[in-house]
């Protein structure tokens, strides 16, 4: 065994093999060649991950892995933590990217010889996409560095054979941030992409906070483009600079260091800047940045970090380039920064304050907005802010809401407003404020404290209808209401498992992927939960997705609930989301509706269920059912038909009644509807 290997747990064994985790243990009794422990802890031991296949291997029990699951496994159970895995997976699907004889010339040999040669042909890969920028975010790894990750690096080029490069880096990628979620703050991608739409078509486009690169990725391209990226993370910049190299043939510049205390890019005048910097941040670098020259617009207080990056991203743009920041609605208020907004609206810096859905990115809890500000050319004549709030297009608080919605909404005021720098008002929505109505004692800019309520056409009608549709849901929903039944002794079964008819072709079984066409909705595990249509996104790539069917069967797989889903026609055509376990069963052998129904048991999901310290997840492959004739499925199909009906019906009518009531809150209270 090779020292300093990959190791993996025996929950990694589990998915390796495609069984439970209590199979495992019982290999570890029964069989006495089963591999030691190398690592870990007495409860919880991590075993030679190369040792462990090779078993398998022997045992039979290896052939049905996928690849992605194993190069998954080498990438969590890097002997230097995944961060590095990636970079060095990174670097090598570079090469085999630009330059695809190479790779097949190097990896012919042994491990040793692979890591040996590999450095001078990736550093002459890298240097000519990312230059010699001063602390420049990917340098090449040295020999020794890449010896424990030859295995890695093979699998991720046999995937690539799969997928194509930039693919399996993304699938690497979101592995290992749907792994760590709480370790990176991300900018979702529907958000991304209307910041990108805001800024323009630009060539030289700069992110001082990039991340893990969603902004600079969102760029529309362009063959002479030059993107340049910076982050205090050295490992979240140079996964941004191998992503936007697999992505695109852009010149890429990608630097680490603090972009306030030490910009890399100090002579850069893009034509746009896109920006989501950390929020309330109090150690900045106010003491040492009193007197940088940035601050065109005032010094920001201590309390006020994102007004410093909204000067940085000022400082940083040519004479009529455009801004896009992402912002803490607390920035459009607070008494500390009134004097810097009063500037910016002076001098007409700040073009628009866009409210967002609450859940549109992290922290979810609170509505963000983004400030959409241009480097002055010249002064405007009557200068006009753009106001517009879009949280009435949420649907809940965790970013279940339409984005092409968002984006429609959106892009239809601000279009019109950035050509002519006014815009006809559109109530509850969008609304052309002139600059000296904001400039009073507060400069309180917040959108929803100056757009008027939205003109209810009819007010009192419409809470009328509300009203009748809300009673005929619930005569509806009586009339679904299962009815009584005698109680009869409890029925005993033959029992099937899920993994057991899919082995047998009674049905198929399919995960949620993680790319998916532009025009493509996607159905997510909360769309599922909710009974709501797709309203999801997935970045493009080369995967092709997994589309929907009617009569398929969608079972979340994070969380714990007892869900499962028979999609219809309107879903029908949507692409499956992440967390997303797909069945499609054999018409001629099992009925939707009796799966969903069986599978959407309480004992049946708890003793499907695995339990970790921040979340419940379902192996749907030991979900159970019974083995019954098709004609007896079907009568139970009808009965879990009539009681999704009913689930359906209690939703709308949920709906209507808080539709009803914040109605009649509002009506009264705006006097549109009178107390009699």
């Amino acid at each position: 065994m090779q020292e300093n290997g990959t190791e993996v747990t025996a929950a990694g064994i589990a998915r390796l093999a495609g069984v439970g985790r209590a199979a495992v243990s019982n290999w570890r009794r029964r069989h006495a060649d089963f591999p030691k422990p190398v690592g870990g802890t007495e409860t919880s031991p991590s075993f030679a991950l190369a040792d462990v296949e090779e078993w398998l291997r022997r045992q039979g029990k290896l052939a049905e892995v996928p690849l992605r699951e194993r190069v998954g496994q080498h990438l969590s159970g890097h002997p230097e933590g995944p961060v590095t895995a990636l970079v060095h997976a990174g670097c090598v699907l570079l090469l085999i990217h630009d330059r695809p004889t190479v790779w097949l010339e190097l990896s012919a040999g042994s491990d040793e010889r692979l890591a040996e040669l590999l450095p001078v042909a990736l550093d002459q890969v890298i240097t000519p996409r990312f230059g010699l920028i001063r602390k420049r975010a990917v340098n090449t790894p040295s020999a020794a560095e890449l010896l424990p990750s030859a295995p890695l690096l093979r699998g991720a080029a046999e995937l690539a054979a799969e997928l194509g490069a930039r693919q399996t880096y993304e699938f690497l990628l979101g592995r290992h941030l749907d792994a760590n979620p709480r370790q990176y703050t991300l900018t979702p991608g529907g958000l991304a992409a209307l910041m990108a739409e805001l800024a323009g078509p630009a060539r030289t486009v700069l992110d001082p906070a990039c991340g893990t690169g969603a902004l600079l990725r969102a760029v529309a391209p362009r063959p002479d483009q030059e993107l340049y990226g910076q982050d205090t993370a050295p490992e979240l910049a140079a996964l941004t600079a191998l992503r936007l190299a697999l992505h695109t043939k852009a010149t890429i510049r990608s630097a680490v260091d603090d972009s306030l205390r030490a910009d890399a890019y100090e002579t850069l005048r893009a034509d746009a800047v896109l920006c989501h910097p950390p929020f309330n941040e109090r150690n900045w670098g106010h003491d040492e940045l009193a007197y940088d020259a940035r601050w065109e617009y005032g010094f920001p207080a201590r309390t006020e970090s994102e007004l410093a990056w909204v000067q940085h991203a000022l400082a940083r743009l040519r004479d009529g380039g455009t801004a896009v920041v992402l912002m803490p609605p607390a920035a459009a208020s607070r008494r500390s920064g009134r004097r810097i907004r009063a500037d910016l609206l002076r001098r007409g810096a700040l073009r628009a304050v866009i409210a967002l859905p609450a859940g549109a990115a992290p922290p979810h809890n609170i509505p963000l907005h983004l400030w959409v500000l241009r480097r002055p050319d010249k002064s405007p004549a009557q200068p006009e802010l753009l106001l517009a709030d879009t949280a009435a297009l949420s649907a809940d608080g965790r970013g279940g809401f339409d984005w092409q919605a968002v984006h429609t909404a959106v892009l239809d005021a601000w279009r019109p407003f950035e050509r002519a720098g006014t815009a006809t008002e559109n109530p509850g929505l969008s609304r052309s404020v002139a600059v000296i109505e904001l400039l009073d004692d507060d400069v309180d800019l917040a959108p929803a404290r100056h757009l008027p309520p939205p003109t209810g056409a009819g007010g009192a009608e419409q809470l009328a209808t509300v009203r009748e549709r809300l009673g005929e849901t619930l005569r509806l929903t009586a009339d679904l209401a299962p009815a009584a039944v005698d109680l009869e002794g409890r029925a005993r079964w033959p029992l099937t498992t899920v993994g057991e008819l899919a082995r047998g072709g009674a049905l198929l079984l399919r995960t949620g992927g993680t790319s998916a066409p532009a025009r493509v909705p996607v159905l997510t595990d909360q769309d599922v939960l909710a009974g709501t249509t797709p309203s999801g996104t997935l970045p493009e790539g080369e995967e092709e997705p997994v589309l929907v069917e009617a009569g398929d069967v969608v079972v979340p797989v994070l969380g714990g609930g007892s869900v499962a889903r028979v999609v219809d026609e309107k879903t029908a055509g949507a692409a499956l989301g992440r967390n997303l376990t797909l069945l499609r069963p054999d018409r001629t052998a099992l009925d939707p509706w009796f799966l969903a129904g069986f599978l959407r048991g309480t004992a049946n999901n708890r003793q499907a269920s695995s339990y970790a310290s921040t979340a419940t997840r379902l192996d749907v492959r030991r979900l159970q059912l019974p083995r019954l004739p098709l004609d007896q499925q079907r009568r139970y199909g009808d009965r879990f038909r009539a009681l999704a009906e009913f689930e359906e019906a209690l939703r709308l009518a949920g709906r209507l009644g808080e539709q009803l009531v914040r109605g009649m809150y509002d009506g009264l209270t705006d006097g549109t509807v009178a107390p009699g």
